[in-house]
This record gives C-alpha cells, sequence and structure tokens, in this order.
C-alpha cells in the first residue's frame, strides 16, 4: 500500500469518527432538552387540582 493511500484511509476513517461523534452529541442535547421538557411538564400543578373534593363514606 503506498503512503498516499494510506494517508487517505486514515482521514477518511478520523472524520468518519468526527461525524459519530457530532451526530452522538446532537442526539445527546436534543435527549437532554426533550427531558427538560418533560421535567417542566411534570412539575407543572394540574389546572383542576384542589377544585374539588371526593367525599364517600
Amino acid at each position: 500500500m503506498d503512503i498516499a493511500a494510506l494517508s487517505i484511509a486514515m482521514h477518511q476513517s478520523q472524520l468518519m469518527q468526527n461525524v459519530s461523534l457530532a451526530v452522538t452529541k446532537q442526539a445527546m442535547d436534543f435527549q437532554e432538552q426533550s427531558t427538560e421538557q418533560l421535567v417542566e411538564m411534570l412539575d407543572a400543578p394540574h389546572p383542576t387540582a384542589g377544585h374539588t373534593i371526593d367525599v364517600s363514606i
């Protein structure tokens, strides 16, 4: 294998690794945002909470 082909193969490998890391980071950022939105939704009080009393004997 000549040096030029080896150099190209090494750079392509590095590029694929960098792209993979970038895509993974985007997925993690998206998941973090989704989780934050879910937590905010769960922390919000229910709109009808405290308006009715369930009394049974």
